[in-house]
């Protein structure tokens, strides 16, 4: 490799038409199925568009024909039901100020929350591969006649954010409801593979958990999570090449004080367990920019590349592309060989649809300038 890949960490924004049949839809208003397609189909072509245009060497669909990047699995799944509040977020509740005009804002906000989503109430089983497959033949349709792309992935969610976010109200073991959600998802990882895509596991759970469903527990039982839910993942990917995935991790989505984050170094030995080909870590936003120092100490397995995240997703400052550079640069001396290193974004722009905090013409500004700050680095490095 002669420079630095550019890609990013999956959802994008989508269409306003879009976000409101999706909204119309949770809301449990009547919608068109068929236009809802139509117009998800229509979205990916345009997502795709917007990143050959802003310089993404390895794209994906925006996740267009979700609603949200891991409740819309209620939809493709059995034994999923009703709904259940989240526990608050910690850092949230320690500044009671901002929690306030964070609900404000959002009560103004056309958006699928996904912060009460149904609960699992009966055995889980995959049973809609066909809407599956109909995702994979609409990001392949979109993808024709776009040249110039290096490869391409798609998103899906890991087992543990399923088990953490909606909750067992049947299987009464975590561990045994983590089996079920990992074999119900290994259809949708192996479907990916099967078309050629990379895989990315989006696993917020194993930093984000901590200062939620784990946060009046100690580190060493949160960590304990973080191993089960890394083994039931290795599990589904089982007999899948391990090259072709990557494992996406952050501390949450969301504009916050993020004040009671676990530290990289705490989660990352566990994070190196799971039978995957490259990380994806957030190191553009302010909380966490250093830690890509902690790959000196903790260094990434034999053959695995890191996937850094340089561009804040929930600011609408545009990056410098030499800031850009500039945390390229630092993350290739951390894992001490630049070939092993691919410029990303810190998380999706929309991980919910309507959510995201970045307007659509800001995003691909800052895709732009993660292109020129990788040009930057890679001009620089080799």
């Amino acid at each position: 490799m002669s420079g630095i890949l550019t890609t990013h960490a999956g959802s994008l924004p989508r269409p306003p038409a879009l976000v409101q049949l999706y909204a119309e839809r949770q809301h449990g208003k009547p919608v068109d199925e068929a236009r809802l397609e139509a117009e998800g189909r229509a979205a990916t072509r345009w997502v795709l568009e917007r990143q050959r245009e802003a310089g993404i060497d390895i794209p994906n669909n925006g996740e267009q024909l979700r609603e949200a990047f891991f409740i819309y699995v209620a939809r493709r799944m059995s034994g999923f039901g009703g709904s259940t509040p989240r526990k608050p977020w910690g850092d949230i509740i320690d500044f009671p100020e901002f929690a306030e005009a964070s609900k404000q804002a959002f009560a103004a906000k056309t958006w699928v929350s996904n912060r009460a989503p149904p609960a699992a109430i009966g055995e889980i089983r995959h049973i809609a591969p066909e809407a599956n497959a109909a995702e994979i033949d609409a990001f392949e349709t979109a993808l024709q006649g776009l040249d110039g792309f290096q490869d391409r992935f798609i998103t899906a969610p890991s087992p543990g954010i399923v088990v953490a976010a909606m909750n067992d109200e049947h299987y009464g073991d975590r561990k045994t409801y983590l089996a079920a959600v990992a074999a119900a998802l290994r259809v949708e990882y192996e479907a990916a593979i099967r078309h050629g895509l990379i895989l990315q596991i989006d696993a917020p759970d194993l930093a984000m958990e901590r200062h939620i469903l784990f946060r009046d527990e100690p580190l060493d039982t949160y960590l304990d999570f973080v191993t089960d839910v890394v083994d039931s993942l290795n599990l589904a990917l089982a007999g899948l090449p391990r090259e072709r995935v990557r494992l996406h991790v952050c501390w949450g989505n969301y504009e916050g004080p993020h004040t009671r984050d676990v530290a990289l170094a705490e989660v990352l030995p566990r994070l190196l367990e799971a039978d995957v080909g490259g990380l994806v870590l957030p190191f553009g936003n302010p909380r966490h920019q250093h830690e890509s120092a902690v790959l000196r100490d903790i260094p990434l397995n034999p053959g695995q590349y890191l996937v850094a995240g340089v561009i804040d997703t929930l600011t609408n400052f545009v990056e410098h592309p030499e800031v850009v550079a500039e945390r390229l640069e630092r993350a290739a001396a951390a894992i001490g060989d630049p070939t092993r290193l691919l410029a990303g974004t810190d998380c999706g722009f929309d991980t919910s649809a309507g959510m995201g905090r970045v307007t659509s013409d800001v995003v691909w500004a800052k895709l732009r300038a993660l292109r020129e700050g990788a040009d930057i680095a890679g001009g620089r490095l080799f």
